[in-house]
């Protein structure tokens, strides 16, 4: 069993293949359109072109389950997925300089470093480095 394809719910995906493009420096994978309003729309890793896919999942807009969640994790603080870099310390002036907004700053944890950013989609996302 392997894991090809996790989802992120959206409340835009032009927004959010924006956000995950332009500032985090991910690659659209896949566009294809279901309907009007809604495509198969995924990114992955420059470094992984062919690793795991991110969805960018319009569903907080079609399943209101899903947005009541969605919307619970983000106000609580609690990250929805997280991203490994190899330096958090980096990875956040980088993003800082690109004006992404963070909750968490970058900390030692011990084992590891983590800050979290809102991805300007609904989400609250984590970047960890193992120490």
């Amino acid at each position: 069993m392997k894991i090809k394809i996790i989802s992120i719910p959206v409340k835009s995906q032009e927004n959010a293949l924006k956000f995950y493009t332009e500032k985090l420096g991910f690659i659209k994978k896949v566009d294809v359109p279901l309907s009007e309003n809604n495509r198969w729309l995924t990114v992955v890793s420059k470094e992984e072109p062919d690793g795991t896919e991110i969805l960018l999942e319009p569903s907080p807009l079609h399943f209101e389950p899903a947005k009541q969640y969605q919307k619970a994790l983000f106000e609580a603080g609690i990250p929805y997925t997280q991203f490994d870099v190899e330096s958090v310390q980096k990875e956040y002036e980088r993003l800082k300089s690109l004006g992404v907004d963070f909750s968490v700053k970058p900390t030692d944890m011990g084992t590891v470093m983590i800050a979290v950013f809102n991805d300007t989609c609904g989400n609250n996302i984590q970047i960890v480095e193992m120490l």
